[in-house]
């Protein structure tokens, strides 16, 4: 049976606050439990007046006390701002508090403006070309294997535990699938992005891999943009604020919340902005149990992934739910009774 997980971005709804909107978070990833979803992960951004969280290991504590069973994640923490020894010791210790429950998702996108990049990298300058040795070095310190010719070979990161989190490379380009391989990692494609070639990364990923201590085979998923309603027509309608969203983001031009459903259809859209809306859509899933669930599948297949993260950026909190729960029940899910 295809596995599916949850990938929360935290939009923070028109009229609400990043306070209701963390309140959400919590609540869906709780109902996520209850449903049997495999993972909940959240994601890392920076500077954005309309997202809620820019730091998922802090995040991620809160979301495994509030939780039993689920997995709970990174989706992903962006690496190259970062100290591999720290990540390595923050997941080690959400390992130690919860074991068997924490994934590390791992990206090299900068997660915010060139502004952002330069706060987080005060001081100091991480090249993106350095990411593969980092991820070698999280490897390294999470399975206390790291190479006797490295130069930090004596250091532990602590806690010491029997148990590691799962590392997952995620990206959106051949080059993210080819380090993953190379390095035995998960990999996990963001088709939601819209970029091009997904297929043949995911394909290239599974034929290089090579076995390490994060894996002995490969492990893939695909996180997809799904809208699910009880009629196609009301998901086309709340799919509307994530239509528009995405074409302010493309310009530049955040909104500064997740908009409404009557602010999405009451925008002066021009030919050109009904034109990149319905492009986008090709890359999206939006209809009824039925129709999502026959494009879940297929996205699957084309992608040869095993599991499917399902990002579902709906304003209204209750749609939203129902969106979930209407897709849990369509694969017949067996969460808690």
């Amino acid at each position: 049976m295809l596995k599916l997980g949850i990938l929360d971005q935290s939009q923070i709804a028109e009229g609400r606050t990043a306070s209701d909107t963390l309140k959400e978070t919590t609540r869906l990833a709780q109902e996520a439990d209850r449903l049997g979803f495999t993972r909940y992960w959240v994601s890392e951004h920076h500077a954005s007046k309309s997202l809620a969280h820019s730091s998922p290991e802090v995040l991620l504590a809160h979301l495994a006390a509030a939780t039993s069973r689920i997995r709970v994640g990174s989706g992903g923490i962006m690496l190259p701002h970062y100290s591999a020894y720290k990540v390595a010791e923050n997941f080690r210790l959400l390992e130690a508090l919860h074991p068997g429950r924490i994934d590390l998702g791992l990206g090299r996108a900068p997660g915010g403006m060139p502004l952002a990049t330069r706060a987080l990298q005060s001081d100091k300058y991480v090249s993106i070309d350095r990411y593969p040795d980092q991820v070698a070095d999280i490897a390294g310190y999470l399975h206390e294997a790291m190479p006797p010719e490295h130069p930090f070979a004596a250091l532990q990161a602590s806690p010491s535990i029997p148990t590691a989190p799962e590392v997952w490379l995620l990206g959106s380009s051949g080059e993210s699938a080819r380090i993953a391989a190379r390095q035995g990692a998960a990999f996990g494609f963001a088709q939601f992005f819209g970029s091009p070639g997904g297929e043949e990364a995911m394909r290239h990923y599974k034929a290089h891999f090579q076995p390490s201590v994060l894996g002995d085979k490969p492990r893939t998923l695909a996180a997809v943009l799904a809208v699910c309603a009880d009629t196609e027509e009301e998901a086309n309608k709340l799919a509307s604020s994530t239509d528009l969203y995405f074409l302010r983001l493309e310009r530049g031009l955040e909104l500064g919340f997740f908009p409404s459903v009557d602010t999405a259809l009451n925008y002066p859209y021009t030919e050109y902005d009904l034109a990149r809306i319905k492009e986008r859509r090709e890359r999206r899933i939006v209809g009824n149990p039925e129709q999502v669930k026959r494009q879940l599948h297929a996205v699957a297949e084309a992608y040869s992934a095993d599991e499917l993260l399902i990002v579902s950026p709906i304003h209204n909190f209750g749609a939203r739910l129902r969106s979930y729960r209407l897709i849990a029940d369509a694969f017949g899910m067996k969460g808690e009774e």
